[in-house]
């Protein structure tokens, strides 16, 4: 099982090659077509791809260094370095999007404003397409082995694809004699790249701080209860190690049981939570009721 989460990590290093990968072609092609083409929108789009090549670069270090095994100074393993990867990135991502936000106000407020070039909101759409289908596969990458940073891999993806369809839009509108409509679209677009950097932040300190879901916990706590023999749930709490749960659990049995049976009650306790919920590890207390 833990050979297996490992494996997991070295497939995740895929999805955020591929990122890397598409976010250095990307960015090219939008600060140069941007720069002269004269779009704003697009220039901005650019620079947010531009950070998402440091942000994915953070993520790649952080899976490997989470599959580095447990030694003296980390019992637990190095699974959390996955989570700081994510806030890493998140702080790239965020420190970027003021940037842009800064740039763009400046220029919608300076009164001079040129129609960009039509082929900028060609390369805005074929960069959209390129990055939904990067985030459909990183997506399903995410899902399949349970990885928190690929999943904020892949929600950076869908905000970037998104980013660029708002940049076409501003660029498309100042050919109808609007042009300070592209440095407005800039600014949506930092204000973007902003909120999903919050969002990113939001969920890998929710992490670091152990906080856990509890609709989750009430899930896990109705499985215990139907386990043979258990009387009773007392307290049950859960924290993450990167993308492994590890759940602490104190259950009632009746209190002339043998020792023996409450061991294999114990047993099954553990086995259902990883079985039903893929819990990486279980601690189980008993005590009589």
């Amino acid at each position: 099982m833990e050979q297996e989460r490992y494996n997991n990590l070295k497939l995740g290093e895929k999805g955020a090659i591929i990122s890397i990968i598409a976010y250095i072609c990307l960015s090219a092609i939008k600060l140069w077509i941007g720069n002269t083409a004269n779009s704003e929108a697009l220039r901005a789009d650019g620079l947010n791809n531009a950070t998402d090549i440091v942000a994915s670069i953070a993520v790649l270090i952080g899976l490997r260094l989470s599959q580095k095994p447990a030694d003296r100074d980390h019992p637990y393993g190095h699974w959390k370095a996955e989570t700081v990867a994510s806030l890493i990135a998140s702080f790239i991502m965020m420190a970027v999007g003021i940037q842009v936000l800064i740039g763009a106000i400046s220029s919608v407020f300076s009164g001079q404003h040129e129609s960009p070039d039509l082929i900028s909101a060609w390369t805005g759409i074929f960069c959209a397409i390129v990055m939904y289908f990067v985030y459909r596969y990183n997506k399903r990458l995410a899902v399949r082995i349970n990885s928190q940073a690929v999943m904020a891999t892949a929600k950076d993806n869908l905000s970037d694809a998104w980013v660029s369809v708002g940049a076409v839009i501003g660029i498309v509108g100042a050919q109808f004699g609007l042009p300070w409509l592209d440095p407005l679209t800039a600014v949506l677009v930092g204000f973007l790249i902003c909120k999903t950097a919050w969002d990113i932040f939001r969920d890998a300190s929710h992490h670091l701080t152990d906080g856990f879901d509890e609709d989750t916990i009430r899930a896990y706590r109705t499985t215990v209860q139907q386990v043979y023999g258990v009387k009773g749930v007392k307290d049950i709490r859960a924290r993450n190690y990167g993308s492994n749960t590890v759940v602490d659990i104190v259950i009632l049995v009746k209190s002339n049981l043998d020792i023996r049976l409450a061991h294999d009650i114990s047993d099954q306790v553990e086995h259902e939570l990883k079985q039903v919920h893929g819990v990486y590890d279980v601690h189980v207390h008993i005590e009589p009721n």
